[in-house]
This record gives structure tokens, sequence and C-alpha cells, in this order.
């Protein structure tokens, strides 16, 4: 007979045929050694500062740690009783003992023709050990070692044997999933097939959180079931999702639905949660499937075609009486824009809409003629672009910066009041840093000719003008205190030079 330190880990599947054992009684037990013995703390005397040492704190630690590995065996071997105590082993001529990592052992003695039946693990060792299904055989001793969580194994044991899986499965799963993934792990290991595909079932018929879903996806790819959890996995993926083309098509739907919803309040919504998941790990994921730049370009292109259309019926038709809906398209497209404007941004795709924007001569034209009440927002989006060029999540030329500034800035300065104060989402300070970083990405003759301009308009407006005096400061100091080029300015500002000692 093999001595103990001969038995094989489950990895190996180890199994031990007993010839001396003939019958066994249906007593079920499980052993545990003793546990460690705690460490001592050293006592204090009333001259020793009241702090821990090293010493002191690893006592502390392995006390704890002791209490926790003690508390736990207690609540694995409490689960393990009441296991045995549920199973139906009788006429057991199989004596199985799983033992854990850290010395848990229990004995069961099961029925031979349910493992083999059960277990094409067990068939093929019960088999090659002298045939299944004789009574009268000897009998065998089969250990499994090393295991992680021995209750699992036991509970793999009595689902073995048990008639109703699905109902046994009910009460494990209110365990938790971990509790029916650590079963469905022990299951593939011993080949126990109707197990597996009962835990799969299971597992796709609950709903999960979406923590769950990572850990069952892990587990499942871990095992590597292929086909068997086909099933189970077709809630995260689909062949009608397996082209670019068809996502974007999705995409582009839902997008135009929000353009277009008539309710604002779900309008808004919905905005909201499209945004959040566009631009959900924009950066981490490169096989993310996601909504194509060219979509986005056509909603821009459509919206602001719409807009052009709006704004040259209310410049017609100044007395029209659906003015004051027409006016509300305007405000509704310009925010349109700003929607998709920001994705774009939020993906580093705003480059191009700048040039776009800033080719709008004839909106812009339009848009003076205008109420200021009802075009603020469209300024609202000039200064989305120039925020994002003041970040740098805008990189463009800087021949259509100042085309941007040249065709909207007085727009901007225009409407400014009425986007402070008309719009609480706009951020005063935002605004003015942002304009302020893209006029002086311009070469210095043209940060002049902004700068001054925004000088006469700035003592004129007061606070219903943006405050720049920053981008003024700096350009002051550019012009005409430091000088950054040998070369000999053909403009007409005075640049002094001076020489710092060397």
């Amino acid at each position: 007979m093999k001595s103990k330190q001969q038995v094989s880990t489950m990895i190996r599947h180890g199994f031990i045929s007993d010839p001396t054992i003939s019958s066994f009684s249906p007593s079920r037990t499980f052993s545990s050694p003793s546990p460690p013995p705690s460490t001592t703390r050293p006592s204090l005397t009333q001259t020793q500062p009241q702090t821990q040492s090293l010493f002191d704190m690893m006592s502390e630690d392995q006390n704890l740690n002791a209490k926790l590995s003690d508390e736990k065996r207690r609540k694995m071997q409490d689960r393990i009783k009441k296991l045995l105590e549920e199973a139906s082993f009788s006429g057991g001529d199989v004596k199985l003992t799983v033992v854990g990592k850290e010395g848990l052992k229990v004995s069961m003695e099961v029925q031979k023709s349910v493992l083999a039946d059960k277990s094409r693990f067990f068939a093929e060792k019960l088999r090659s050990d002298g045939g299944i299904g004789n009574r009268n055989e000897m009998s065998h001793s089969v250990e499994i070692s090393d295991c992680d969580d021995v209750d699992v194994y036991v509970e793999a044991v009595v689902l073995m044997h048990c008639v109703d899986l699905n109902q046994r499965l009910r009460l494990i799963g209110e365990g938790g999933v971990s509790k029916v993934l650590n079963l469905l792990k022990v299951s593939a290991a011993i080949m126990f097939d109707l197990g597996v595909m009962s835990c799969l079932e299971y597992l796709e018929a609950i709903p999960w959180t979406e923590d769950e879903q990572e850990e069952i996806v892990s587990q499942l790819g871990h095992l590597q079931l292929h086909d068997s959890a086909t099933e189970v996995l077709l809630r995260l993926s689909s062949s009608s999702l397996s082209t670019a083309a068809r996502v974007d098509d999705i995409f582009t739907s839902l997008l135009s639905g929000v353009l277009q919803a008539k309710d604002e309040k779900a309008r808004r919504e919905m905005k909201s949660l499209l945004s959040k998941l566009l631009n959900e790990n924009v950066y981490n994921d490169v096989n993310k499937l996601d909504v194509s730049k060219d979509t986005l370009y056509n909603l821009c292109q459509r919206c602001i075609s719409s807009l052009v259309l709006c704004l040259s019926e209310a410049n017609d038709a100044p007395e029209r009486p659906d003015r004051a809906v027409l006016m509300s398209e305007i405000a509704r497209e310009a925010d349109n824009i700003q929607w998709i404007v920001d994705i774009l941004i939020c993906k580093r795709m705003g480059d191009e809409f700048v040039k776009i924007w800033a080719e709008q001569k004839e909106l812009a034209t339009l848009h003076s003629k205008v109420q200021v009440i009802y075009r603020y927002e469209i300024s609202r989006i000039t200064a989305q672009l120039c925020i994002g060029i003041g970040r740098g999540h805008i990189l463009v030329p800087k021949e259509i910066r100042f085309s941007l500034l040249s065709t909207w800035l007085e727009a901007l300065y225009e409407d400014f009041g009425w986007m402070k104060r008309g719009s609480k989402s706009v951020d005063k300070k935002l605004v003015e840093d942002g304009l302020s970083q893209t006029i002086l990405t311009l070469p210095l003759l043209q940060q002049q000719v902004l700068l001054l301009n925004w000088f006469d308009r700035f003592l004129n407006k007061g606070d219903d003008c943006p405050n720049i005096q920053k981008a003024f400061e700096i350009w002051w100091r550019r012009a005409f205190i430091r000088k950054y080029s040998p070369e000999s300015d053909s403009s007409q500002l005075q640049i002094t030079l001076l020489d710092y000692p060397k």
C-alpha cells in the first residue's frame, strides 16, 4: 500500500486502490491540525515609550492572521458538516478523502457507480483499477490533495449524488456567482460534464453585475470550455456587431435620435448618457468599437446647414408668427453642434472642425443680424474651440487659428455678456483663458492686432467683454521687454533690446 507521501496532488489526479478495505461504515468525518501557537507580545515597563515596536506590530499581524485563519477554518468546517448532513451517499463503497492546502481533511464514503457514471476522470481510474459495477470487488480509497477550497470539492461530490441539480445550484447560487464559478472549475477538473453544463446553464439564466461579468469572462476564458460557454457569453458578444460599419450605423441612429428628439428633458438625459459612454476608455482600448469620425462630421455638417436655414428664415421674415419657435430652433441646433463638437474634442478629432467653423462666413453674417438673446448659443461653439486650442486638445496651423478668430471673435465679444448670464454651464474664466491662449499661439503681429482691438473694446464694454488682460500682459512683455529672435522686425512694433550680462 502506498504511503500518504506518495499520494499525488489534484493536478496529477492522485488515485489509490486499497485491497485491504472490504467495506466502510456510512460515517463521514473531517479533522484539522491544531492551530499554530500565538505569539506573546512583550510587556512594557512604565519607563518605556508608549509606541509600538516593529516586533509588536509583526506579532499583532501574526495573531490577527491566526485568528482569521481559525475563523475561516471553523466556517468551512460548519459548511462541510451541513453539506454532508444533506448528502445522500447511501451504500458507499469508495472512500474519498479531500485534503486542503492548510491541512483540513474530509473523508466521505460514496458510491463507486455514481463516481464512474458522472465523472469521466473517475470512470477511467476505476476502470483501470478493476472494473465498475461489481459490488463484491475490492473497495477503493481516493485522496485529492492540495485543494484551495475543500468545501467546493465536497459540494461537487454531493452534486454528483443529487437528483435535482438545478435546485441544488439555486441554493449554491445564493452565495454569489463566485460560488458557482468555483464549482464549475472543480467540475471541469474532474470531468463532471453534467455539473459543468448545469453551472453554465445557471450562469446563463441569472443577471450579472458588471463585477460579476468580468469574473465570469475571466474564469470561462481560463477554463477554455470553448463551445460549451458560447450560450453564456452571447449576452456579451454578437456576430451582428462584428464590423465597424454595422456599429457605426447603430451610433448614427442613436446620435441622430438625440439631435431630433421631441422631449427636451429626455434629450438632455440621453446627451449626457451617450457622451459618457462614447468617452469611456477613449485612449485605453484600441480594439473598442466606436463611432467613426466621418459620422460625427456628417452630423456636424447637417446641423450647420439647418442652422444657416433657420437664421436665413429669421432674417427674411422678422415678423412671422412662429418666430419664437424658429428662434428656439436656432438655439437647439447650436446646442446640437456644441454636443457633437464636445465629443470630437474628447476623442481628439476636433482639428478639422476648426477649419469648417472658420469658413462659415455666411453664418457669421446672418448671426450678426439676429437678436443676441437668440443667437448667443452659437458663440459658445467658438468658445469651445478656443478652450480646446488653449488646452492643446486641438492642433491646427496658425492660419486656421487666425481665420477662426477673424470670422467669429467679433461675435464672441458681442455675445459674451449674454453667454455668461444666460447659460449656467458657461465658465467665464475658462472661456477667457482659452481665448487668451489661442491668441498667444499666433505670430506677434497678429497678437498685436487682436489685443489692441480687445483693449479698446474692453474699455467700452467692461464685464460684458472677456477679460484677457493676462494675454495682453504677455504680449506686452514679448513685444517691448524681451526679444527672442535675432532677425530684424519689419512691423511697426517698437521692440527694445536688452543686453543681459553673461
